[in-house]
């Protein structure tokens, strides 16, 4: 990098710092930082894909064959951190919103825009490519494949926006219960997953699970709140470190949950989708860690070097979620042609895979800036879309969730 390269760029990084309030609490962003780029490492690290005799991808997962993979996914789930700054995010903005006197439903409106329009642009877009792929020789399969990838992020934005509606009871719950306030909701989860692993197993209708996908997300969500309304201090911290981990071994060792964090193909059972209770245990440890760690965090990001990359990682974070996995088939569509590619196209089961894995995560890092460079124009308002081009996003957007969900 040349001279003149590297000061334009500390003049940058110095700029960013300079124009930053006061009053910005960097450790939240830090951590939010964090859980945003845990999402892509985790999906390129543990995704792969198999290739078929006519030239076909089909995903496949490394956990299927390394056991040991599993620590991995533990430190890679970050959505506890992601929806516990979500929740102390979300508390402050309300606030500050009904400060001004703006009613609950503009303010909810508002933060709904920002969630809808990049997962809009993404599915549209991707409705878009298909036909065009399709006819440049892309198999229907692969096409399905990558449809199924693309969309599979997006089920975090639907459960997002259903919790963020959820703010103001969950503030009241806060002054209420303080703290305890998520208690609740871990019992809730513990009960259902009594019920569908218990004695009583058999008897239990598969929709059962689907009690968890609520209360397992909203809690660390609950615990944000409850950190910014000042209901939850470091003594809290502490009882959600040492208890969250204590829970997390008694399920892995005691009561036999099954190790990785992320579905394992051919596994009965995944502690995700929805959640288990060993997600709400690592979701309260990590927890408990940020709001312990949050002074040194925030003292670390005073450093400008450190602040920027985190100011650039916020202002992306929804094309991050959106486009990650469209990175991935970037270069994995293509090197389908070409046969089994080392880490790329070859099945995810030899130790040399994770090896050829790894060197590639630059290239879909890579990608990913190239196409943020682009996508990131459907986080901003789309002033200039017309109702007739608003409708047809939509329309199109529409069309690829029936064709991702294999209902067309």
């Amino acid at each position: 990098m040349s001279l003149p390269t590297l000061s334009g760029l500390r003049a940058a990084v110095s700029a960013v710092d300079a124009k930053t309030p006061a009053h910005r609490d960097r450790a939240i962003d830090g951590l939010r930082a964090l859980a945003l780029l845990a999402v892509p490492t985790g999906h390129w690290l543990l995704g792969g894909f198999t290739l078929d005799s006519q030239g076909a991808l089909h995903n496949a997962s490394p956990l299927a064959s390394f056991g040991f993979f599993a620590p991995i996914s533990w430190v890679l789930q970050m959505l506890g951190i992601f929806f516990l700054v979500g929740g102390y995010a979300s508390a402050l903005s309300y606030r500050r919103a009904v400060a001004r006197g703006e009613s609950t439903g503009g303010w909810l409106r508002g933060r709904l825009a920002r969630l809808g329009r990049p997962v809009l642009g993404v599915t549209a877009v991707w409705a878009a490519l298909i036909p065009v792929l399709y006819a440049m020789g892309v198999p229907g399969t692969t096409l399905r494949t990558g449809s199924t990838l693309v969309i599979q992020p997006l089920w975090f934005v639907g459960v997002y926006t259903v919790i963020t509606a959820l703010t103001p009871w969950c503030i009241r719950a806060a002054e209420r219960m303080k703290g305890w306030a998520a208690v609740p909701l871990l019992g809730s989860v513990a009960a259902v997953d009594f019920l569908r692993y218990g004695p009583f197993a058999d008897a239990m209708p598969s929709w059962l699970s689907l009690l968890n996908l609520l209360p397992g997300w909203l809690f660390a969500y609950q615990l944000g709140v409850c950190w910014s309304e000042k209901k939850l201090g470091r003594r809290g911290a502490w009882l959600l470190l040492a208890g969250g981990t204590a829970l997390f071994a008694a399920l892995l060792l005691v009561f036999h949950y099954p190790a990785s964090m992320v579905g394992v193909p051919g596994e009965a059972r995944t502690n995700s989708h929805p959640p288990s209770l060993l997600v709400l245990a690592l979701a309260a440890a990590q927890s408990g860690a940020a709001i312990l760690l949050r002074d040194r965090i925030g003292k670390l990001l005073r450093r400008p070097a450190l602040w920027a990359p985190v100011v650039v990682i916020n202002l992306s974070a929804m094309t991050i979620l959106c486009w990650h996995q469209t990175a991935l088939l970037a270069a994995a569509v293509p090197g389908s042609f070409l046969g089994t590619v080392p880490g790329l196209t070859s099945g995810p089961d030899t130790l040399g895979w994770i090896a050829a894995r790894v060197a590639w995560l630059p290239v879909f890092a890579a990608l990913l800036v190239l196409i943020a460079r682009y996508a990131r124009g459907f986080e901003a308002p789309w002033k200039r879309a017309t109702h007739a081009r608003r409708a047809l996003a939509g329309l199109l957007a529409a069309g690829f969730a029936v064709f991702a969900l294999g209902l067309a």
